[in-house]
């Protein structure tokens, strides 16, 4: 896959990496990326985008692949980051689609500038976990992840991580790929043998591993904290797609989240899981955005 790549230099000297996807002449929609992920996860998007004249435009977050590492950063800095871009780019207004731990940052940023977010489409979605009681709903990894974060010394965890980053920075031999596969249920796994969904998800993880596990570090912590906004305070249409069958954040979550948003449609897909609703899903997902 060949995308219009640029770097985007803030006011403040720090280098944002953008990379383009579908129509570069068609309604402007702003994508999120996952965790671990990067902005190549927007590839999940090309073909449909082409087809329904949608610009996608997918930034990395600060210190993920080719962004600059910004230390101590919150959840509540990506739509100032975002505003300039959007000015960069000349764009007044525009629609935000999210996947999975991109979430939160959709909806700071429809929190914070409700002027230009037209509406934002959530795929697979991250809930705002600090605000959970129970983590039963959350993937075994998250719960182990956010145990480690409240008892461990932050240089426990962050040892852990690096001492990560050159498994997870490597690329996979292709035999292996059947054997990750059947870590995952069948609708998800049946969804990733297509090539370039496979590459779209995993070649997007791998590339944010090699560059900073610092930064993959720094986007894990920002998802255990409070986001500093409320939900129920979002005055922008809210679209929903998450996977009856989601074992990283279950439907229910999905529903709870739904119940605080003022103006949200709310999909739950059958059968799907958390990787199959994006992947399966997509030209649903965003033909439902821009309409």
């Amino acid at each position: 896959m060949t995308a219009a790549e640029q770097v985007f230099t803030r006011a403040n000297g720090d280098r944002v990496a953008v990379s383009e996807y579908g129509d570069k002449n068609g309604q402007p929609v702003i994508f999120c990326h996952g965790w671990p992920s990067s902005r190549t996860m927007a590839e999940l998007t090309d073909d449909v985008a082409r087809e329904l004249r949608v610009r996608i435009i997918s930034p990395d977050r600060p210190g993920i692949y080719g962004s600059t590492f910004v230390p101590n950063r919150k959840l509540l800095d990506w739509p100032l980051l975002l505003a300039e871009l959007a000015d960069f780019l000349h764009l007044r207004k525009f629609h935000m689609l999210a996947i999975s731990g991109g979430a939160p940052y959709a909806y700071a940023a429809a929190w914070r500038m409700p002027e230009r977010v037209h509406a934002i489409a959530v795929a697979s979605g991250a809930p705002h976990i600090a605000e959970l009681d129970d983590h039963s709903g959350l993937l075994a990894l998250y719960r182990w992840l956010l145990r480690a974060h409240a008892t461990l010394p932050p240089q426990i965890s962050r040892w852990g991580f690096r001492a990560a980053q050159p498994f997870l920075s490597l690329r996979p031999p292709r035999r292996s790929r059947a054997l990750l596969l059947n870590l995952l249920q069948a609708c998800d796994a049946d969804s990733l043998r297509d090539e370039r969904a496979f590459a779209a998800c995993f070649e997007s993880q791998r590339r944010a591993w090699k560059t900073s596990a610092d930064g993959v570090l720094a986007d894990a912590q920002i998802y255990a904290q409070p986001w500093g906004f409320s939900l129920r305070e979002l005055r922008v249409p809210v679209r929903l797609w998450h996977g009856e069958r989601d074992r990283s954040f279950s439907a229910a979550l999905a529903k709870a989240t739904a119940a605080q948003i003022p103006d949200c449609e709310l999909h739950i897909v059958p059968n799907a899981g958390h990787y199959s609703t994006p992947i399966r899903h997509m030209r649903e997902i965003l033909a439902d955005l821009v309409r």
